[in-house]
């Protein structure tokens, strides 16, 4: 392959995105290098005064068929793919004549299909043929041609350029990874779209091949620990990395994860609420019919661990909330919205980043991924919210109708509490958590050493069952009023028992809801 510096005399571009075009092709015209293009950008470099030569007069075919054959032609193709040592008699024989920089990118799939109005067929007519061929064929003779799809790399390559004429082989083969990028995740969306939407194809939830297109959100200053490198990369247009964020330092690899563990748990409840988050646990939680109300709840529910938190709230952030919240330290607030009195208060804390997110939003991915060694593990997402006519009540004792709501509550919350979890609650408000512990009766004392109240009438949650009566015992004598969970252990008899023991009411969920 040829690594020698390549001189640019000649260019074809056929741009759908045509930011920055005429700009560089004034540079190109400079250089004097010939360009030949197609359709629309041809037109519009013509109405900028550049030189140009149509590809029809090049083929000595027009474009036909609606536009659907324009470049797909051997003086096209042959110009692009010719190695310069190997093929010049062919090429010579043929009046093929090279190619030497191919600037093209695609019909806007992406952008036509967002569109609520678009039929299948205009879908489908928006599928680029022509372009990714050039494109490939370009990347693949990446030792004579130059392959530019991404309009921020024209200012590099008219530096480059304006030295000698020529672009190095470390350019043109790094311009042609991206190329294949490009193709690549292109493809991958319109497969993407044709396995939901074609006739009587119903799409797999798992297919034997998965193909993630994946856009880089940032670099970021470090992952977990600062000795580890990261980066951040959107799978989904709903996510956490869309957030507007007004102010405060880039967001950290922790910053995100939390917020996205916030987020996710405040999408539980419609009503006002609030969810603070550290280390990836929600450590208060509330909802309330005020959004005030709600966050000073969340914070009082433990604000020890709520120091250093991130703050999540599905209503506009206002003057009076602002002042209470900005007397603590948080990394990250969350919210729909923030009056300009908000912000104004909130700007006097520079690192605070403060973001602004619809978190009531339609979420458009419903899986999710966790990476392990050499692949991922992928599964959908739990978003069941639990009918409580469908609930069994297996103790003698019938819960209430408030202590019912307090379990559902409960329940919507220990979804989002690393296993093994133990949440109590009380007033749609969490009193005590206890996270991520390795035996159950373990995450029961510590959700009742959390608890900074009574425990009287409050409910307890569980994710998963109760192996042994053990757990019951250990709480018969703190006022706690009824417990909600899965059932299923082959030892539910002897815990039914010592709720009636106890009188405490137990209702069986009949569905595990494990975190790892």
């Amino acid at each position: 392959m040829n690594k020698q510096n390549v001189k640019i005399k000649r260019a074809l571009i056929s741009v759908s995105d045509k930011t920055g075009i005429i700009e560089f092709a004034r540079t190109l015209q400079k250089l004097n290098v010939e360009i030949i293009s197609t359709g629309g950008t041809s037109y519009l470099l013509r109405e900028a005064n550049i030189a140009v030569q149509d590809v029809a007069d090049i083929t000595a075919f027009p474009e036909m068929m609606d536009g659907r054959i324009k470049t797909l032609h051997p003086k096209i193709h042959g110009g692009i793919l010719g190695q310069r040592d190997q093929h010049a008699v062919v090429a010579e024989e043929h009046q093929i004549g090279w190619i030497d920089l191919v600037v093209v990118n695609l019909y806007p799939f992406a952008e036509t299909i967002k569109k609520p109005d678009t039929t299948f067929d205009d879908a489908i007519e928006n599928i680029d043929i022509g372009g990714p061929s050039m494109i490939r064929g370009a990347a693949k003779n990446m030792g004579w041609v130059g392959v530019v799809v991404d309009p921020t790399d024209y200012e590099k390559i008219s530096a480059e350029l304006q030295v000698d004429g020529c672009l190095s082989f470390v350019t043109r083969s790094q311009l042609a990874t991206k190329a294949f990028r490009h193709t690549g995740a292109y493809d991958v969306l319109i497969y993407d779209y044709l396995a939901k939407n074609t006739e009587n194809n119903q799409a797999e939830k798992f297919p034997e091949q998965l193909h993630l297109s994946l856009k880089k959100y940032a670099d970021l200053r470090y992952g977990e620990n600062p000795h580890q490198a990261a980066s951040a990369y959107q799978i989904s247009a709903t996510s956490i990395l869309t957030a507007k964020q007004y102010q405060g330092k880039q967001l950290s690899y922790n910053n995100i994860a939390d917020a996205d563990a916030a987020v996710n748990c405040l999408r539980e409840f419609a009503e006002p609420a609030c969810v603070i988050v550290k280390h990836a646990n929600p450590c208060g939680v509330s909802v309330q019919t005020d959004i005030h109300d709600a966050y000073i709840r969340a914070y009082q529910a433990d604000s020890l661990s709520a120091f250093g938190g991130i703050v999540a709230l599905n209503r506009v952030c206002d003057k009076a909330l602002a002042d209470v919240m900005s007397q603590v330290f948080y990394e990250v607030i969350i919210a729909p919205g923030y009056t300009q009195e908000a912000l104004d208060i909130f700007s006097k804390k520079q690192n605070l980043r403060i973001l602004e997110w619809d978190v009531l939003q339609k979420i458009d991915n419903k899986k999710e991924f966790t990476c392990i060694e050499g692949g991922f593990l992928i599964q959908e997402k739990d978003v069941t919210i639990l009918d409580k006519n469908k609930l069994e009540i297996v103790s003698l004792r019938q819960p209430t109708d408030q202590e019912m709501g307090n379990l559902l509550f409960a329940w919507r919350v220990v979804k989002h509490v690393k296993s093994n979890a133990i949440l109590l609650a009380r007033d749609n408000v969490t009193i005590g958590i206890g996270a991520g512990q390795v035996s159950r009766i373990d995450a029961v004392d510590l959700a009742v050493r959390k608890a900074s109240v009574n425990l009287s009438e409050s409910v307890l949650a569980s994710d998963a069952f109760f192996p042994f009566r053990d757990s019951i015992d250990r709480i018969a004598n703190l006022g706690i009023a009824a417990i909600i969970q899965p059932g299923g252990s082959i030892k539910d008899d002897e815990v039914i028992a010592a709720c009636n023991e106890h009188n405490i009411a137990m209702v069986f969920a009949h569905q595990r809801c494990f975190k790892h």
